[in-house]
């Protein structure tokens, strides 16, 4: 009878001991609210998204990423977790470091020379202990036709990207806000064009959904985020007919807060104040946005 009990108590004790943490973590994350169970914890996994022929005859590679998370964003530095294999090409790593939540298309370029042939760019992320890849290479079906293979509207053609200038590195200390004020400026296209009021007769279409008077609002499953019903993140938009700038964060410890969003430009430049949480280097991505094309610098800021 002594012998079976401590040969029971000898099993339970093994079986405590089989459990990690990481199974521990993920039992305790099972018995959270269904709408949180995805805030956090969860991998990002690369995308290659095509790629597009140059005029110079080379090609770039298109990459964004998917964050599974809802709430956490990333910062993952440029090393065993975060590289790319550049096929025997010059080793440049200008991926980003920290990954906003959830679905970010077209987020970087990698340029490959004309002469590439099968070879292919690997670039490989591991988060939450495992490690994922996206593998480019010149498939014909993934070419990217800026104009979707139609012949684009010569407004389209008309308009040129803004032309935008933006200071150099730059210091700050904790607790502080920067104000940067880029010089912009623009074509003036394209030309914000009036809408036009129709019915649902006049487009002879008819309603997905016709919801009934004080019906109760609709489900989703992270109502306490800002997604829509397919669980995609709501991104602040421009607003229309404005020649905007906005930042964002390429590399660095944490996000930033600005204000506004979208600075509009004024007389050649657009003011936008900055607030740091974190002190270290960061890389912030400056847009500027026509409301057709966009332009892209960098501007690095030490957080002291």
């Amino acid at each position: 009878m002594l012998t079976r009990t401590i040969s029971s108590l000898f099993g339970i004790f093994a079986l405590v001991i089989l459990v990690s943490p990481f199974q521990v973590a993920m039992a305790q994350r099972a018995h959270l609210a269904y709408q949180h169970k995805y805030d956090t914890g969860q991998t990002i996994q690369p995308i290659f998204q095509g790629w597009s022929r140059q005029v110079d005859g080379t090609f770039d590679m298109h990459f964004g990423y998917l964050n599974r998370n809802y709430s956490d964003e990333l910062n993952i530095p440029i090393g065993a977790d975060n590289s790319i294999d550049m096929a025997g090409l010059d080793n440049i790593q200008n991926q980003p470091t920290y990954f906003q939540t959830r679905n970010n298309r077209d987020i970087f370029t990698v340029n490959v020379p004309a002469n590439f042939g099968n070879r292919e760019i690997v670039w490989q992320l591991t988060t939450e202990g495992q490690t994922l890849e996206a593998v480019g290479w010149l498939q014909s079906e993934w070419e990217i036709d800026e104009f979707g293979g139609y012949d684009p509207d010569p407004k389209v053609l008309a308009n040129q990207p803004p032309q935008i200038s933006v200071v150099s590195a730059t210091s700050v200390r904790l607790p502080a806000k920067l104000t940067l004020t880029p010089s912009v400026t623009d074509d003036g296209l394209p030309e914000l064009e009036p809408k036009i009021e129709r019915t649902n007769n006049e487009w002879n279409t008819t309603p997905l959904l016709s919801r009934p008077e004080g019906a109760l609002p609709i489900p989703t499953n992270v109502g306490h985020l800002q997604t829509n019903l397919r669980g995609l993140k709501v991104k602040p938009m421009a607003p229309e007919g404005k020649l905007t700038v906005s930042y964002t964060v390429w590399r660095g410890p944490a996000d930033i807060i600005t204000q506004p969003i979208f600075s509009e430009a004024a007389n050649g430049s657009a003011t936008t104040e900055i607030t740091f949480t974190e002190p270290g280097e960061y890389q912030l991505q400056v847009r500027a946005f026509d409301g057709g094309k966009s332009t892209y610098e960098f501007v690095t800021i030490n957080v002291e």
